[in-house]
């Protein structure tokens, strides 16, 4: 389907295909009240500004409720194998039963169950993120969560409209990269915070776990700009050097924006030293 044939849709139609995409009623409602949609960047651009600036905690809380959870063998089977969560439908028992009793754990703390945009992500990265999340404050979590949805909903998009055209969508504004040094290689599995200065008290927007590369390039969604401000990026090096004596429990970098180009902050690091730039 194209965006012309989705266009053709009746109204009740239309609002399926868009409740599966992101289940708030309120979003979908006031998605419709656009419809028909003129391009795809329009569907993706009206998508974030009624997300972040229309919908409230209830909505977000709504959408969350359409989602199985992390480490529900028996949900991942019946809708989600070989779809978005396709590395946690092929883990193993153990990491399954992990993933469970820390999705309880998260969800008994939060009020929600654990959300994450899985596509890409092994079971192994999944189960190490949602542990580090379970050290956030449910206003962080929040926050964090109302991310993953937009990104889900993104990736939704273009599975409703195989036959679209989203090649507009960039990557993340913010993403990062970590070298290790000393070694000369990428620094993988290190988990990283995005932190916005809110009521003068840092909190973490959005978080993410390297990859095999050294990155995280969906630390925010697609189409979605920060307001021009001072931010922070937090590296869990103690972790990641963990075998090894490091001087460095942490690596805090705080850094502008000024606009909404994008902003690269990668990590140069040592067990006994670290710089940073601003990349491209």
């Amino acid at each position: 389907m194209n965006l012309v044939t989705f266009n053709s849709l009746d109204k009740e139609s239309a609002r399926k295909e868009l409740f599966a995409c992101c289940g708030s009623n309120q979003w979908t409602d006031s998605m419709m009240n656009h419809f028909p949609f003129a391009s795809e960047k329009q569907l993706v651009d009206l998508s974030s500004k009624i997300w972040y600036d229309e919908c409230t905690e209830a909505d977000w809380r709504e959408s969350f409720t359409h989602h199985p959870k992390i480490g529900d063998v028996k949900s991942l089977t019946e809708k989600f194998a070989g779809k978005e969560q396709a590395g946690v439908a092929v883990a193993t028992s153990e990491t399954i039963e992990s993933l469970a009793k820390a999705n309880a754990n998260y969800e008994a703390k939060n009020g929600f169950i654990f959300i994450v945009c899985a596509t890409g992500k092994s079971a192994d990265e999944m189960l190490a993120l949602l542990n580090d999340r379970l050290q956030n404050t449910a206003e962080e979590e929040l926050h964090i969560a109302m991310g993953e949805q937009q990104k889900i909903s993104i990736i939704r998009f273009k599975k409703m409209l195989p036959e679209g055209d989203f090649s507009f969508l960039k990557v993340s504004q913010i993403t990062t990269h970590v070298l290790d040094t000393s070694t000369g290689i990428p620094g993988k599995d290190i988990s990283i915070r995005l932190q916005a200065l809110r009521n003068n008290i840092w909190q973490t927007i959005a978080q993410g776990i390297t990859n095999a590369d050294g990155r995280i390039p969906d630390l925010l969604p697609q189409e979605r700009n920060l307001k021009p401000d001072s931010y922070k990026m937090v590296f869990d090096t103690g972790s990641y050097y963990s075998n090894t004596k490091t001087f460095y429990p942490k690596v805090e970098i705080i850094f502008n924006t000024f606009d909404e180009t994008h902003y690269h902050v990668p990590l140069l690091v040592n067990p006994f030293g670290y710089s940073t730039y601003r990349g491209s």
